[in-house]
């Protein structure tokens, strides 16, 4: 084998391994493990701006490119699962919030704290930093207008809800009902309603990363780093 011919091959076995390697990566990402990075503090306390996850994609079945099937889940969520999904109002775009209630399940809302068919929750996570805020401009619209024909037993026409008030709701089946963990600062299911069990992309696996954005300069990686973040479990 000539110079030049062994120089040919040694290059189609660098394009052939470069190859396999994007392949596996794209499987990976697609049906196994995807990164996601926090970008506000919805979930705060639970997860920061910053943070940086490995997402775990066959928990609830993963989504087959270019249709709208799933592959088989491990298991279905469970009440106060995180969980990453597929925006209602966004093609494309990832979130993450809190599961609160499952098919079946009737929610309300009195004075902040909620109510699962009828039990006042006990939720240790939940942060409620500004509850004096006044809500949203056109929110409480925006409430009513999906949660009036949807209320269990009451009447629609004086609802008036707001982020700290609102329901009696039933969880249609096939749906599940999310909400942040930063109740004040959070656009959840409160304000755009049920979310679809096929818009589920995967749970959190771990926390691999985590920078505070106000810390980033000068030195990134000594000022930055939330080192007690790293590789711990959201809970």
């Amino acid at each position: 084998m000539t110079g030049a011919e062994s120089g040919r091959h040694t290059l189609k076995e660098w394009a052939k391994s470069l190859g396999f390697a994007v392949v596996a990566w794209l499987i990976l990402r697609t049906f196994v493990v995807q990164a996601f990075h926090i970008t506000s503090e919805s979930m705060d306390p639970t997860l920061l701006t910053g943070d940086v996850l490995w997402v775990a994609r066959p928990t609830f079945g993963a989504k087959i490119p270019f249709t709208r099937s799933l592959l088989p889940a491990f298991r279905e969520p469970r009440h106060a699962d995180i969980v990453i999904f597929e925006s209602v109002e966004t093609a494309g775009l990832d979130v993450v919030k809190r599961v609160i209630g499952l098919p079946g399940d009737t929610l309300a809302m009195e004075a902040g704290t909620v109510l699962r068919n009828g039990v006042a929750l006990a939720e240790p996570y939940v942060r409620r930093a500004r509850p004096d805020d006044p809500d949203p401009n056109g929110s409480r619209a925006q409430m009513r207008a999906w949660q009036a024909p949807r209320l269990v037993g009451a009447r629609t026409g004086p609802y008036q809800p707001d982020r700290n008030n609102w329901g009696p709701l039933v969880v249609p089946p096939e749906s599940l009902f999310v909400m942040g963990d930063n109740r004040d600062s959070s656009y959840d299911g409160r304000f755009w309603g049920f979310l679809p069990r096929r818009n589920l992309r995967g749970s959190p696996l771990i926390i691999y990363y985590s920078f505070d954005p106000a810390s980033w300069r000068p030195l990134p990686l000594l000022t930055a780093t939330r080192w007690n973040r790293l590789f711990t479990v959201p809970r």
